[in-house]
This record gives C-alpha cells, sequence and structure tokens, in this order.
C-alpha cells in the first residue's frame, strides 16, 4: 500500500496572499445577539448553545447572524464574554 504525498505548489506571484478577515468578537456578539432579540429568541441561551455545542442552529440566519458569528472563534467568543464580566462585575 503506497503512503499518500502531498505536494505543496508554489504560489502564483500575480494572485496577492489572503489575509483573513479580522472580526471584533465584541461586535459580533452585539449585532448576533440583536437579531436574535428580533427574532423573538432568548439571546442568552441560544449564544451559550452555540458556544457550548459549535452547532451553528442555535443562531438565526436573521440578518446574516449565523455567517457572522462563524467568523469568530468560539473561544474567542467566550474570552469576550469573560472579560466583559470580569470589567463590570468584579
Amino acid at each position: 500500500m503506497a503512503d499518500t504525498q502531498f505536494i505543496k505548489l508554489p504560489a502564483f506571484p500575480d494572485e496577492p496572499e489572503e489575509s483573513p478577515e479580522e472580526y471584533d468578537a465584541a461586535e459580533v456578539l452585539k449585532d448576533v445577539y440583536a437579531a436574535l432579540k428580533e427574532k423573538g429568541y432568548n439571546p442568552e441561551t441560544q449564544i451559550v448553545g452555540y458556544i457550548m455545542s459549535g452547532d451553528p442552529t442555535y443562531i438565526t440566519n436573521h440578518k446574516g447572524a449565523r455567517a457572522l458569528i462563524r467568523k469568530v472563534e468560539r473561544d474567542e467568543l467566550l474570552s469576550e464574554l469573560v472579560q466583559h464580566y470580569i470589567a463590570t462585575k468584579l
């Protein structure tokens, strides 16, 4: 049985390197929260469900909220929430 070989192709010189777009976790949470609230969901439970499970169906498609929240890593969302809690509650 042959081993799988991976070949790394050289980058094309005319193509710009893709840099991932940065999204602010706080802004994403704010926008997703608003979309969930507008659709009549309980934003806190829906966001917690998404962070805990990674299941994007916890987040509505309304106003592109599901696609938006998936642009930020779940650990970054959780970190933002903890930082805000510490800053405002402790």
